[in-house]
């Protein structure tokens, strides 16, 4: 999740040391992914009513990371970027998955 997401969804009322934690975050390994320079070029500091990745294979996966991140942290979904989860994630499996809150 790009750190400009991040801070429109909530982080500016989090203390320095949230903001950090966040950008930070290996304690839950669907926080950071490493990806391409040239797929993180192109999604920026879009949600996911403005990017999904181009392959429809790896949508499921992203779409679910998403909603991990903004759970994990405990950060506002806009209806835009809700609406785009719901269509993506209605296409994925049905499967269960545990989020640890961080804040």
């Amino acid at each position: 999740m790009p750190l400009d997401e991040a801070w429109d969804s909530g982080a500016p009322a989090w203390t320095p040391q949230e903001r950090q934690d966040f950008a930070n975050d290996l304690d839950d390994p669907r926080s950071l992914v490493m990806v391409s320079a040239s797929s993180n070029r192109s999604k920026g500091g879009k949600d996911p009513a403005q990017w999904q990745p181009p392959a429809e294979v790896n949508r499921c996966e992203y779409n679910t990371q998403w909603v991990v991140v903004k759970t994990r942290f405990r950060l506002s979904v806009d209806p835009a970027e809700r609406t785009a989860l719901d269509d993506e994630l209605l296409q994925c499996p049905n499967e269960e998955f545990t989020v640890v809150l961080a804040r």
